[in-house]
């Protein structure tokens, strides 16, 4: 694993207001632990302090600053569910499975919230809602599709549609005409929730490491983790590195594309914050290419549009950014932001997250924009897993997505081609 880009996540609305942190150390020489976790994001902590919690001794590598990957960069949207919508999964593998999955998720936004009440985490934790605004009409018809599934099949019955003549008193845009609104949703500040996970895995005996970035991992009776500086021994490795595990092992990277996703805070915008999104709930429409966006608590729209699928990143992300703004927020036309930075986004050609294990490593990534749920959710199901209750990791392996076509060398390309078109259809 080598550290990400930086994308200038350093000079990000996240970074700027988060708790202070301790800068960790370095790993330097020979250690040993029961398990090694690569990965300081959401789901290496979760799964660190789960497993210390169950009285495991537990060593974390992170490659850079810990939550400095997609935990610490994102929209802060706490949605339930996965990628595939309900209807999806029951049409794929059945109604008893798909509850199922559907309900591990919901556990995961549960979970978020016990661990932020637990361990005092200030993070900014809104549960006021998730809103799927519907750009077409036609959307509104599988809306009340999937929201009659979740109530009648599910049994989760937090879903409603907004219908058109009620949009405009949810986000006032001109570019929605109606929406899909999970009452349970939420939103957060992504850094700050993730680094008190660090702190808490830490208060329970876990060692964490910083600016060491795994190189190599050997297989035997004893996994063995290589650093530039230092060596780690365990009995058991959780690989959480998501979209940047570059090399370390192609046999998962070749299960993921990294795609480039990009957010901008506005100046505070005081009293007109509060009319564009009335009941302060997290946003994302339904274009393929999509924007997503939620008020921040100091009155900042943070505000994502033009998903990247080509392989250079804008020099200037505000203003990539911010050309965006005003199809959503005419209103805003003129408003400055103070933000701009990006992060890579690990998708599966499924769009279902990839969890596994080979031998006496255990992975789990690919959540294909659902990471702030399921990120926790997996690290606590890896947890379960290391002490022998595997059935629910086992849930998620089965549905372990394909690798693209192509492999590691020519996926690229061809996903590229495929983006482009969904773009391109989404303008016309």
């Amino acid at each position: 694993m080598v550290a990400n880009a930086t994308l200038n996540v350093q000079n990000s609305y996240y970074v700027a207001s988060a708790a202070p942190s301790p800068e960790r150390p370095q790993l330097h020489g020979e250690r040993s632990a029961d398990l090694v976790v690569i990965g300081g994001g959401c789901t290496g902590l979760s799964a660190a302090l789960h497993a210390a919690e169950a009285g495991m001794s537990v060593l974390l590598l992170e490659a850079g600053r810990i939550g400095w990957g997609a935990s610490g960069r994102n929209g802060g949207q706490m949605i339930t569910g996965l990628r595939q919508s309900p209807g999806q999964l029951v049409e794929t593998y059945g109604r008893e499975m798909a509850k199922e999955l559907f309900q591990a998720t919901a556990e995961g936004r549960r979970l978020m919230e016990e661990l932020i009440v637990k361990h005092a985490i200030a993070c900014d934790f809104k549960p006021t809602g998730h809103l799927t605004a519907a750009v077409k009409p036609s959307d509104l018809d599988w809306m009340k599709e999937e929201a009659d599934l979740l109530a009648e099949v599910f049994d989760y019955p937090s879903v409603r549609v907004v219908q058109a003549a009620d949009i405009r008193a949810e986000v006032d845009s001109p570019l929605y005409c109606g929406g899909y609104l999970d009452e349970k949703g939420a939103h957060l500040h992504p850094l700050n929730y993730t680094l008190g996970l660090a702190r808490a895995a830490e208060q329970a005996g876990v060692r964490l490491f910083e600016q060491s970035p795994a190189i190599k991992i050997e297989d035997g009776a004893r996994v063995v983790v290589r650093t530039a500086a230092g060596t780690v021994t365990a009995a058991h490795a959780v690989i959480a590195c998501d979209a940047l595990i570059d090399g370390l092992e192609p046999a998962l990277a070749s299960r993921i594309m990294p795609v480039g996703s990009y957010i901008a805070a506005t100046e505070p915008l005081g009293e007109r914050a509060d009319a564009l999104i009335p009941h302060d709930r997290a946003v994302a429409d339904t274009l393929f290419s999509l924007h997503y966006f939620r008020l921040s608590a100091d009155k900042r729209l943070l505000f994502s549009g033009g998903e990247r699928y080509l392989p250079h990143h804008p020099k200037d992300i505000a203003a990539t950014v911010m050309r965006h703004l005003p199809r959503v927020f005419p209103q805003l036309k003129g408003v400055k932001a103070d933000y701009g930075w990006g992060g890579l986004v690990s998708v599966t050609p499924t769009r279902l997250p990839h969890f596994g294990r080979m031998g006496n490593r255990y992975f789990a990534h690919g959540y294909s924009g659902e990471g702030v749920i399921l990120s926790s959710l997996a690290g606590k199901l890896l947890a379960e897993a290391l002490a022998g209750q595997a059935g629910r990791f086992d849930l998620f392996a089965k549905i372990a997505p394909p690798p693209f076509p192509g492999g590691t060398r020519f996926r690229y390309p061809l996903y590229v081609l495929a983006m482009l078109w969904f773009a391109l259809r989404d303008r016309i």
